[in-house]
């Protein structure tokens, strides 16, 4: 069975940093993607953050340069990192991951941790 455990997350004010993790196993499969999305109470989920088969990084508009993201392939660990965050950050974040090959697509990530909860006060 594949689990996605995420770990930080928190409370911070607004110009703040906060570091995630996600650690992902029971999988089988040969490449995969994973990604950081987030949701707002009221708002569509949106990806904020991922790196491909290739471990090439992608960000979206929102979030580009303020957040990074990397992965240790040894540990099966994501580690985005939130820097200048700003209280439209706030929401509940998600990792997620997806079998398959370079860039995957939104819709194609259909396994998921249970959300850490990121609040920025300003």
């Amino acid at each position: 069975e594949v689990q996605l455990v995420e770990s930080g997350g928190g409370s911070v004010q607004a110009g703040g940093s906060l570091s995630l993790s996600c650690v992902v196993s029971g999988y089988i499969w040969i490449s995969f993607c994973m990604a950081w999305f987030r949701q707002a109470p009221g708002k569509e989920r949106e990806r904020v953050a991922d790196i491909d088969s290739d471990g090439r990084p992608g960000y979206s508009d929102s979030v580009k340069g303020r957040f990074t993201i990397s992965k240790d392939n040894a540990k099966n660990t994501l580690y985005p990192k939130m820097n200048s965050l700003k209280p439209e950050d706030s929401a509940m974040y998600y990792c997620a991951a997806a079998p398959g090959y370079g860039r995957c697509k939104p819709y194609e990530y259909n396994y998921w941790g249970q959300g850490t909860q990121v609040t920025v006060s300003s």
